[in-house]
């Protein structure tokens, strides 16, 4: 049949240039006597050599001058669009209608053949079917909870503050808990200024084991915690760990005080002045040493 179509534009058709050319092959598709066809944008634009937008406005020009149909309600093969040329469908039935009055010697009927209805059943053999219809989007309730995931309702805001009215702001919540650098109480990771932090016992024992007790003296382990509190003072709070192992470091790192100069010995030699260098003074040490009597003369 798509014979019939295509003789019925070349015979028949108004259109002109590349409208022509559009509807040629949309004939070329046609299956039966209805003269429905398909065939998608790009298909088009391919076989008659034009762009997108040409082939849109020939199709528009031919639609509007009554030569073809565009069936939005059926879709084609790939979900292509379906259409019709309703006035060779027109001609195609009136040339049947004439050759089944000739075989059956019926008198002519001088009324024009009007554009048969469409049968779906026949056009389902050519991949050709209804449109699916996608439900209303009234009709398609969303769920209250999506099924997974979390819900999207936002999270109660924490409340701030103290849970209890009756716990402090500052101190231990156990009175029975030692708040000595709050290194025994219940948080197990409060914070203090180097100031606050008091040595505690391990690290005094530290100071004894590891001879820096010895080292510098009660007066000396004294001076050097001051001067470390005071270089730490513009510190930021710490835990209470966190200040004993910087207060070992800085204590392993302190100098011993002054010790006695060794030009004071009984029988030394005088003392160096204040001119000579560290070599000279050294010098001068060995010889005041040697110096010494050793009560074997």
């Amino acid at each position: 049949m798509s014979s019939d179509a295509r003789e019925w534009v070349w015979e028949h058709s108004t259109s002109k240039g590349a409208a022509r050319l559009v509807l040629l092959s949309i004939a070329d598709r046609v299956a039966d006597d209805q003269c429905v066809s398909w065939a998608s944008l790009s298909s088009l634009a391919k076989r008659t050599r034009a762009s997108a937008s040409t082939v849109r406005e020939a199709v528009d020009r031919l639609v509007d001058a009554g030569e073809l149909e565009q069936l939005d309600d059926l879709m084609g093969p790939q979900r292509s669009t379906v259409y019709r040329l309703p006035l060779a469908a027109v001609a195609v039935a009136q040339t049947l209608q004439e050759q089944q009055e000739e075989d059956s010697d019926a008198a002519a009927s001088d009324e024009p053949a009007a554009t048969p209805k469409l049968r779906l059943s026949a056009l389902r053999r050519y991949g050709i079917r209804p449109r699916e219809v996608p439900e209303s989007p009234a009709r398609v309730r969303k769920p209250a909870v999506p099924e997974t995931g979390r819900s999207k309702r936002k999270p109660a805001q924490r409340r701030t503050g103290h849970r209890h009215n009756d716990v402090p702001a500052t101190g231990t919540q156990n009175r029975s808990e030692p708040d000595l650098n709050r290194r025994y109480s219940s948080g197990g990771a409060a914070v203090t200024s180097a100031a606050d932090w008091q040595v505690d016992p391990a690290s005094h024992t530290w100071a004894r084991q590891q001879g820096h007790l010895d080292r510098l003296g009660e007066e000396g382990l004294r001076t050097a915690d001051a001067k470390w509190r005071a270089h730490r003072a513009g510190f930021n709070p710490r835990t209470a760990a966190a200040w004993a192992a910087d207060w070992r470091s800085w204590i392993a790192r302190e100098h011993a005080p002054t010790r006695p100069s060794l030009y004071a010995l009984p029988g030394g030699g005088p003392a160096p002045t204040g001119g000579m260098t560290r070599a000279e003074a050294h010098t001068a040490a060995l010889l005041a040493a040697l110096g010494e009597p050793t009560g074997t003369e």
